[in-house]
């Protein structure tokens, strides 16, 4: 920790790259990574030293009293490096009609601090003021500009490719009817209308006839665009089925996959930035297969939470393509002074807790083997051992 003592005014650098701390009798300020916090200070107490690891400012007054002022909003906070947030809905923000914990807290934050916040989901069989309404049902502060869905990609999507005014079999919610309408197609609900293309969404109410229906069209030429492949998703009682089973069904009717509008595929994700007007968005979501591996391919950067699908096990089993660049427990660690894991002689470290790798076995040297920085530290292990996850035996306690 660097350490400074002064009792006039004078600029100190309390370390060439990562903070300087200017004193005077009224004020301190210190800059962290290039983000700044003013504090507040009385006329005896002076600058003793900076933290950047623990983030906070140590003041000594005359008496040798120690002041601890803790980590401010906008010091080392892992969302100050982005211009805004994208983030899931269905197990980051609510399972179901219940908020998930911690979210409605952390988004009403993030919102206060002007940024962007733009919500991307593979859900099509609602549209976007339905969700707005629910989340302000649940306390959060959102209109209908702000949701970025797979039917509004997927319809998008289809207009580059039939004419305008084509007929356009739905299969989904209202959400997805009322996408494809607003691009100008002809919604329609039989193969024997011929039309142009298929495009389907996931939907509770889907029904064999539907999926049938699109089925022969799909036989009889019309292309056919998927909204998305989630093949579950969370709602209140447990993990149900999701669109990538309804895809399946009719794929196996048909022998050929669709075209895919939704994360993890691009067009919704160049959608989203391209009408929230961003540079530089951070993902959240809680699925490795779609949010993460979909943010990777766009070039975003990418947050897993662990509160819907992804778990610890999924993580550390994680392929290149589906590593996040954080792992969170839930949306209040987008505030928190984000630890990265480092490399050890032997393995990684993580706050308290070390992971090492000897011979083929993964351990837990020590630390809590429940805590979020033990699986951070495991996954960085894992990750860039450059070995696959089968050819390691991981102490189960690390993903248990």
């Amino acid at each position: 920790t660097p350490s400074v003592q002064t009792a006039s005014p004078t600029l100190l650098t309390a370390s060439p790259h990562l903070a300087t701390a200017s004193v005077n009798p009224h004020l301190v300020m210190v800059s962290v990574s290039t983000h700044l916090v003013m504090v507040s200070v009385n006329p005896h107490l002076v600058m003793v030293s900076v933290s950047t690891h623990l983030v906070m400012a140590l003041l000594q007054d005359q008496t040798d009293q120690s002041v601890l002022i803790p980590k401010g909003e906008v010091l080392e906070v892992l969302v100050d490096s982005f211009d805004s947030v994208l983030l899931d809905l269905d197990g980051v923000v609510y399972k179901g009609a219940i908020a998930i914990p911690n979210a409605v807290d952390s988004i009403t934050k993030f919102q206060d601090s002007g940024k962007i916040l733009g919500y991307l989901t593979n859900n099509s069989s609602r549209r976007p003021d339905t969700i707005a309404e629910q989340l302000v049902g649940l306390g959060i502060k959102a209109v209908p500009s702000q949701i970025i869905g797979s039917a509004m990609s997927g319809a998008s999507l289809l207009a580059s490719k039939i004419p305008a005014g084509s007929k356009v079999l739905v299969v989904g919610g209202e959400g997805l009817r009322h996408e494809v309408s607003l691009e100008g197609f002809e919604v329609v609900d039989h193969a024997s209308t011929q039309p142009a293309a298929v495009i389907q969404g996931f939907s509770p109410d889907v029904s064999w006839r539907e999926l049938a229906q699109a089925s022969f069209a799909i036989q009889g030429g019309a292309i056919w665009i998927a909204t998305n492949q989630d093949w579950t998703i969370p709602v209140e009682q447990g993990i149900a089925p999701g669109n990538g089973t309804l895809v399946g069904a009719v794929h196996t009717a048909v022998g050929i996959l669709p075209e895919v509008a939704g994360k993890p595929h691009r067009p919704i994700f160049d959608y989203a930035i391209q009408k929230l007007k961003v540079k530089k968005p951070l993902m959240v979501g809680d699925r490795l297969d779609t949010d993460i591996r979909g943010a990777n391919a766009a070039g975003i950067e990418s947050a897993v939470v662990l509160t819907g699908i992804a778990n610890r096990k999924e993580l550390v089993a994680a392929k290149p393509e589906d590593r996040p660049s954080y792992i969170l427990d839930d949306l209040s660690g987008l505030f928190e002074n984000y630890v990265e894991p480092e490399t050890t002689k032997r393995g990684s470290k993580c706050g308290k807790s070390v992971v090492e790798l000897l011979g083929d076995s993964v351990v837990l040297v020590s630390g809590n083997p429940k805590s979020l920085e033990t699986l951070k530290a495991a996954c960085h292990l894992i990750w860039g051992s450059g070995r696959p996850i089968y050819g390691l035996q991981v102490e189960p306690s690390i993903y248990s």
